[in-house]
């Protein structure tokens, strides 16, 4: 039998692989279905008041109307060097299913080999016939396949499929994670930004009610006491200011990194102001969550694989059958003739009859394994409503309380103009006039910090929404496979799935981490 007889049989029968007759041993999938509540208990100024069937842009940032987020959020999409690499596990795992795959297509082989021998001439019973020396040459293949009744393999296939959409849903949920976290560490910075200005503003001030003490002192209107008093208040709140100042510069350096830059070379100008997004979005109910989450989706292909797992352990209960089919030719110095062809074919079948119960182990640690990824996929579905609840319900009280502490500061200012009038006066005491600046610098700081923490839990309350991604995004079964079966070309990268993509051929370009993408 020649070559072309072992291809031609060989298409033949992955023609037929799909054909041939096979059971699947596999459990029917169904995800669990969850009785959920039918609203959110919490609420949250940025939600609009009524359900509405429009989903969250995929830009969410962009609700916050700020350019320098806008732009910092593109540039760690574009460059950030773990979700790069995220990328790149979900094109391994787009080639593990490959591999898979190919087990239960026919394997061909072809080889070729060539040897010169030496005989001893006293080599016992040597027929007198026969050369002391001799060559031979050898042209031959071998075509081999297994048609997997029991889906074992074609098990093992969709395992790696549905662990490839595993790994898409991770790689936008780390998408996802990476523009909150920006976005988060963006308005901390901000809130610092804000202290700063605050903390600038009141140092002023104390130098100026230090200059006026002095002053009274001079005058004899002043003791030693009062002077001690405001030094005290104005150098313990430049303290804080350079605290303030080296936490701010901690939090650009984080920033650098998730942009794809070295801090040395990374700046964000300040502000003096920190203001609150006024926008809506609109409500995702709680049933249409499960469909909106990277993590929850990740965690069902998760409970997908290890349904098909279970097909996997049942197969190993029944007979294995293989075929075999090789040829050649095999010569000493005219290799191709048909006189000096050998070939073979045949099958095999294997039942491993008695294995000390490693069989049935195997299959009740597959029903085990599929029962924890249920109780898993339970827990990330209940993970998903409370963070959901928790920054709706933090959205909320955080807005009522900016609000009531804008009042206050608008009091304490108030108070502390109407103290130091009384001090210039002589009505009032030097500890009566520091108590009245302290109160005012306290609420100035407090109105920041809370609606720097309302706007991180805003961020948090889009990435508990899915931030505008949906199921619908992953890769479909076909759409998994990163080449065809006969195709030996441009394999550098499998084609983008899913909206997802990696930079084969220029992964140098964000070597330069002084320059911005």
């Amino acid at each position: 039998m020649g070559h072309s007889v072992i291809v031609l049989l060989t298409l033949t029968l992955s023609a037929c692989s799909e054909w041939f007759p096979r059971a699947d041993l596999a459990p029917t999938y169904e995800p669990p279905q969850y009785v959920v509540p039918t609203s959110w208990h919490g609420s949250s100024p940025f939600v609009e008041a009524k359900p509405s069937d429009d989903e969250l842009r995929p830009d969410w940032w962009r609700l916050y109307s700020d350019p320098v987020l806008d732009k910092l959020v593109e540039q760690a999409i574009e460059a950030n060097p773990d979700l790069q690499a995220a990328a790149e596990r979900f094109v391994q795992a787009r080639n593990m299913m490959m591999k898979a795959r190919a087990q239960y297509l026919p394997q061909v082989g072809i080889g070729f080999g060539g040897r010169h021998e030496r005989q001893s001439v006293e080599k016992l019973f040597r027929p007198e016939n026969i050369p002391i020396q001799g060559s031979t040459m050898e042209l031959g293949s071998l075509a081999s396949w297994e048609p997997d009744f029991w889906s074992a393999l074609r098990n093992a296939t969709r395992v790696e499929t549905y662990g490839a959409q595993e790994r898409a849903a991770d790689w936008g949920l780390a998408r996802l994670s990476l523009q909150a976290e920006v976005a988060s560490d963006y308005f901390i910075l901000r809130g610092f930004d804000a202290q700063t200005a605050t903390y600038s503003q009141s140092i002023e001030l104390y130098k100026q009610s230090r200059a006026l003490v002095k002053s009274q002192f001079a005058g004899k209107l002043a003791s030693a006491l009062d002077v001690a008093r405001v030094e005290s208040l104005l150098f313990s709140t430049e303290t804080k200011l350079a605290q303030i100042q080296g936490q701010r510069q901690l939090t650009e350096q984080a920033i650098a990194i998730l942009v794809n830059m070295a801090p040395g070379s990374f700046t964000i100008d300040p502000i003096t102001d920190l203001h609150v997004a006024n926008f809506t979005i609109p409500r995702v109910l709680p049933a249409t969550l499960l469909e909106r989450r990277p993590d929850i989706a990740a965690s069902e292909r998760r409970m997908a694989q290890a349904n098909r797992t279970i097909g996997i352990a049942r197969a190993a209960f029944f007979p294995n059958v293989s075929f075999r089919a090789g040829g050649g030719f095999e010569d000493g110095f005219n290799l191709i003739k048909l006189a000096n062809s050998f070939w073979a074919y045949g099958s095999e079948v294997s039942l491993p009859i008695f294995q000390g119960g490693y069989r049935r182990a195997q299959l009740q640690q597959a029903w085990s394994a599929y029962r924890e990824t249920e109780d898993l996929y339970r827990s990330t579905v209940l993970n998903a409503l409370r963070e959901v609840e928790n920054n709706l319900t933090l959205t909320n009280r955080l807005t009522l309380a900016a609000d009531r502490q804008d009042a206050a500061v608008e009091a304490t200012f108030k108070t502390q103009n109407l103290t130091t009038d009384l001090y210039r006066g002589g009505l009032a005491s030097s500890l009566e006039l520091i108590f009245a600046q302290v109160n005012t610098l306290e609420a100035r700081i407090d109105s920041i910090v809370i609606k720097a923490d309302l706007l991180k839990s805003s961020v948090a309350l889009m990435r508990a929404l899915g931030g505008g991604w949906d199921r619908k995004q992953l890769p479909s079964d076909d759409q998994i496979q990163p080449f065809g079966t006969f195709q030996y070309v441009n394999l550098n990268k499998p084609a983008p799935a899913g909206g997802i993509d990696v930079h084969a051929d220029n992964n140098h370009t964000y070597n330069d981490l002084t320059k911005r993408p």
